[in-house]
């Protein structure tokens, strides 16, 4: 009975030794495989990071506005008589725009004309008489009061008369009208709008951190999406003096030559300010930039020698840089980057801190410095 419990035991020991023997071994190979493993070689596409001149600019957002711009209105109710312009006419400072129906106001006017010349005589002929002491001199004085009257009485009624013609109030271009011949005008209904095209202005808002580095004068580039990437130079000519309380941002005006009338009220555009003078940066296309939660990285390429076949053996680590601005495809690196080095732009996803790199630079991915965002529509 014992000599049984002792053989079952032998064997027992014997089958667990073994399963746990092989499984020993299995890790063994398993860790050995793993241990030889080689990530095969990523390919990737490289720039050599390079030095360029860099403008530090401020960037916004805006629209543009006439520097002269009204919509004209009679300040009398009327009847249209005549329309004195074209659509899209460009008219000068006094031409007649719409004569309303004053028939009657204009016969009141010379009626008190021809009363202002009646007493005008009557003054004259008293101002002869009293020489010879004919007349007291508060007749005199009485004919002078009336006729003053009467100028101030033509004045006010040739001034009623006056409002009743639209003329334009300065040099511009003029829109499609509104009024028709013959129609009947309340006071300030418009009749046409009226804006001075050339110069144009452009007003934007910059945070209050920006105004030590905004002064009138500086140059500044706009761009809108009717003439896609056709830039508009001007120069800022006002800083509002008052900083809004809610959004802590100040106003500034750029104004821009239009000979061309390209630009027109209410366009909105982007501007740029150029501040100081340009500096020497590293320029990467911001593609080779990997955004982490412990800062902005590249990939850069190192050769570590020949490999048993000859060829170079190239890996790839990581780099924490410093950026500064964006322009186009381009972004500057200010700090952790040498130039000369060889940089990663595109493949990153498929790398880790020394991974095989094959290197392919026959698609490039887009380095233009004056590259515009692509318009959605």
């Amino acid at each position: 009975m014992i000599k049984r419990m002792i053989i079952m035991l032998i064997i027992i020991g014997l089958i667990l030794g073994g399963i746990f023997g092989f499984q020993a071994f299995k890790n063994r190979m398993i860790a050995a495989y793993l241990a030889n493993l080689k990530s095969p070689p990523q390919t990737i596409s490289t720039i050599t990071a390079a030095m360029s001149p860099w403008q530090t600019t401020l960037q916004s957002i805006g629209s543009f506005n006439a520097v002269e711009g009204a919509n004209l209105s009679a300040q009398v109710q009327g009847i249209v008589q005549k329309i004195g312009f074209e659509d899209g006419q460009d008219v000068k400072k006094g031409d007649l725009i719409v004569q309303l129906l004053a028939d009657q106001q204009i016969a009141t006017l010379e009626q008190y004309k021809a009363t202002m010349a009646n007493t005008q005589i009557a003054y004259d002929r008293d101002s002869k008489l009293i020489k010879a002491n004919t007349i007291a001199q508060s007749q005199v004085d009485s004919d002078l009061a009336n006729w003053k009257a009467a100028q101030a009485q033509v004045a006010s009624q040739q001034a009623l008369v006056d409002q009743y013609s639209i003329r334009a109030p300065f040099d511009g271009h003029l829109g499609i009208r509104l009024v028709s011949l013959g129609q009947y005008l309340s006071a300030g209904t418009a009749v046409v709008t009226l804006q001075s095209l050339d110069p144009i202005q452009f007003d934007f808002s910059m945070p209050q951190q920006a105004l030590s580095q905004l002064k009138v004068d500086q140059a500044v580039t706009a761009t809108v999406d009717a003439y896609g990437n056709q830039t508009f130079d001007g120069k800022v000519t006002a800083i509002s003096p008052l900083v809004d309380t809610q959004s802590r941002n100040i106003t500034i005006r750029a104004t821009f030559p239009n000979p061309d009338r390209k630009l027109l009220p209410g366009m909105f555009g982007n501007v740029v300010v150029v501040v100081g003078e340009p500096k020497d940066y590293i320029s990467l296309p911001q593609t080779a930039v990997t955004i982490n939660p412990y800062g902005n990285v590249v990939y850069v390429v190192t050769d570590k020698g020949s490999g048993p076949d000859g060829k170079p053996q190239l890996v790839a680590n990581q780099k924490f840089v410093s950026t500064g601005q964006a322009r186009g495809d381009q972004i500057s690196v200010t700090k952790g980057l040498n130039a000369g080095e060889v940089v990663v732009t595109s493949g990153q996803l498929k790398l880790n801190n020394g991974s095989p790199v094959i290197i392919n630079n026959a698609v490039q991915p887009s380095n233009d410095p004056n590259a515009a965002p692509a318009n959605p529509n």
